[in-house]
């Protein structure tokens, strides 16, 4: 599933991001924020790769690797996952290189994400679990109109703040 924005190419990843993907997953500054185990070597990154395929394919995730169009690195990813059993609500994961950041890159990608999620999967809510010492984040997904939950905890993380966005149509 290939989206196309204004500088962006959103696409599936495959075996050939092997150390991009590494170089992604395993940056220190956005796994700061990140509960995983990120890959240590390009065999963990294949792994990983493999492993998105599956999942992918089981229809449990739609991930695109970002980047620029004509320039064949990623330097980010995004995703929409954890859909609920009726396929109406989906949560929303991203990660971008620092040295990509505070460029509108990852808001440029959520747009395209948040359309595609809306109108051609018909979801009606977006999720998104972010920690509540990423402003960035937070900045992000408030710019997109999502609205934070303040009622609501991650049982799986009590260090994140919980977003929703529902579908405007």
């Amino acid at each position: 599933m290939k989206l196309e924005t204004e500088r962006l190419i959103l696409s599936g990843i495959n075996e050939s991001h092997v150390e991009d993907i590494l170089k992604i997953r395993s940056n220190e500054v956005i796994n700061q924020y990140v509960k995983r185990n990120s890959p240590k070597t390009n065999y963990d990154a294949l792994e990983f790769i493999l492993h998105i395929k599956r999942k992918a394919q089981e229809k449990e995730i739609i991930f695109w690797g970002i980047s620029y169009k004509g320039y064949p690195n990623l330097i980010g990813t995004i995703c929409l996952w954890k859909f609920s059993e009726d396929r109406k609500t989906a949560e929303v994961g991203y990660e971008l290189l620092p040295d990509y950041h505070h460029k509108g890159i990852m808001s440029e990608a959520l747009k395209a994400i948040l359309e595609f999620g809306f109108n051609q999967l018909n979801l009606q809510n977006v999720l998104a679990f972010t920690n509540r010492l990423n402003t960035n984040s937070q900045l992000l997904l408030l710019k997109h109109h999502f609205v934070l939950e303040e009622s609501k905890k991650d049982e799986n993380n009590p260090d994140n703040f919980i977003f929703s966005l529902k579908n405007p149509l």
